[in-house]
């Protein structure tokens, strides 16, 4: 099973099987578990011919390294990141404007995930991380993710400045947030073909990175801590989106 990947836990599972069945070679799901949930997932693996595996707890234990599977664990093909090209089609094709959000250098599996939940919840079309420095597709950001890892495209740049400067080229905003920016992130028009960019934990954006920005923006903190997790502070960001561009 070398050549294929682990995802476990019952919304990640289940959004393979609705949407990518084919690359589920396994299922194993904890024995003697009989509930709503799981049957859910078993209609879908038998409407996709899927082997199913009934297992103790210690099985699923071992085989997901001591995550939280919640009883479901799969072997399933890896899935292939994003190409810039292939983000190109994707621009080519929508006919509304593209929000598109950038991780410059997260390298928190679980940060990771939960951005691509929220980023799925709100509509983003795909999310943007550099190839080096940042996590990738791993068990734990599926599972985090909630399913959102299947849904939202993740697109790996080998140069994250030039494809920012690429997406400017075709009329795309660069938002980045900074503790020291003047404007607040409700200043900002998200209406148009916007890109926001999140910086890594702690140590915030890439020098390069900052300076392919059309505008640099913060979140108003009233309290006495001085940023908030990345993943929190992107879901408000997002959510301002969503909301000015709501008809």
């Amino acid at each position: 099973m070398s050549e294929l990947e682990t995802v476990f836990g019952l919304h990640a599972v289940k959004a393979l099987l609705e949407r990518h069945p084919k690359r589920v070679k396994s299922l194993w799901l904890q024995r003697g578990r009989l509930d709503e949930r799981m049957q859910a997932v078993v209609n879908l693996a038998e409407q996709g011919a899927i082997s199913v595996q009934r297992v103790s707890v210690d099985e699923l234990d071992q085989q997901s390294g001591g995550g939280v599977h919640q009883g479901v664990l799969a072997q399933v093909l890896p899935s292939q990141l994003w190409s810039e090209d292939m983000l190109g089609h994707l621009l080519d094709k929508l006919d509304t404007p593209p929000l598109l959000l950038v991780l410059d250098g997260v390298t928190d599996p679980h940060n990771l995930g939960a951005c691509l939940r929220t980023a799925d919840a709100a509509g983003v079309q795909a999310v943007i991380i550099p190839k080096d420095k940042s996590a990738g597709l791993t068990p734990v950001v599926r599972k985090v993710a909630c399913g959102a890892a299947e849904t939202v495209p993740l697109v790996a740049v080998t140069n994250l400045a030039r494809c920012l400067k690429s997406l400017q080229q075709r009329g795309l905003w660069t938002v980045g947030t900074a503790g020291e920016a003047e404007q607040l992130i409700y200043q900002i028009d998200f209406r148009v073909p916007s890109v926001l960019i999140m910086g890594a934990e702690g140590s915030g954006m890439r020098r390069l990175t900052r300076e392919h920005c059309d505008y640099l923006a913060k979140l108003p903190m009233a309290g006495s801590v001085s940023s908030l997790n990345v993943s929190v502070a992107t879901g408000i960001c997002l959510f301002e989106a969503v909301r000015q561009r709501q008809p």
